[in-house]
């Protein structure tokens, strides 16, 4: 792949250029061709290539890297910054979702799913509140786990396997309980991600992030 993106960025392969066949490239760089195939099946997802049936492969007319996520361990996060890290569970029951909830997870208005709420906490400072709903239309048995030790975040990665998720940043003036929780004053700017994991098409969980003010992300190109 490393071989491919060079030819790519060194302009060696002008965009739109139609690039040689899975077949030859795999002789010219000495690897199967199943290696091939999936090497251009990321560059492609990456951005870079525009593969189409019957019309081969060819250089983007825009070549450009896309930013790569991945859904963090809180956990994980926190202590990757050389802090300790705890856990508060806040609600965990069965409730009536709201619209844009059963909206997302395509069931009738009012549907009773399993909301969980927690503060996440970086030494001993609140970190980020957690705010999640789980469709246990699909996952019923998650009705009779606890958060109460082993956060729905560290759970769900552990135990769900998933297929690709809708991901959204923004901002929100804190509430008076979401000020209380991560100690800031109401009305100050908060960075929120929202996210919906899905599997295939069906939508398992939907979080709200709110982080304590002055949160950065960090990605990579």
């Amino acid at each position: 792949m490393a071989e491919v993106e060079r030819r790519i960025y060194t302009r060696e392969w002008e965009p739109g250029q139609s690039i040689p066949n899975e077949a030859d490239l795999a002789v010219e760089l000495g690897c199967a061709r199943v290696t091939v195939n999936r090497a251009l099946r990321t560059l492609a997802e990456m951005g870079l290539l525009d593969r189409r049936r019957k019309a081969g492969t060819r250089v983007a007319l825009h070549p450009v890297g896309k930013a790569t996520l991945s859904i963090p361990l809180i956990r994980s996060e926190i202590e990757a910054e050389g802090k300790s890290y705890r856990y508060h569970l806040l609600g965990q029951q069965i409730e009536p979702a709201p619209a844009a909830v059963t909206q997302q997870f395509a069931l009738e208005a009012g549907a009773k799913l399993l909301h969980v709420t927690a503060l996440h906490e970086a030494d001993e400072t609140p970190y980020v509140i957690e705010d999640r709903w789980i469709n246990t239309t699909l996952m019923p048995h998650l009705t009779e786990v606890s958060f109460a030790r082993l956060s729905a975040n560290e759970w769900l990665l552990q135990n769900t396997p998933f297929t690709h998720g809708d991901i959204n940043f923004g901002a929100k003036n804190a509430s008076q309980r979401e000020a209380q929780l991560l100690a800031t004053k109401t009305d100050t700017a908060l960075f929120v991600i929202s996210r919906t994991t899905w599997d295939q098409n069906a939508a398992l969980t939907m979080v709200e992030l709110v982080f304590h003010p002055g949160h950065r992300k960090h990605t990579q190109l």
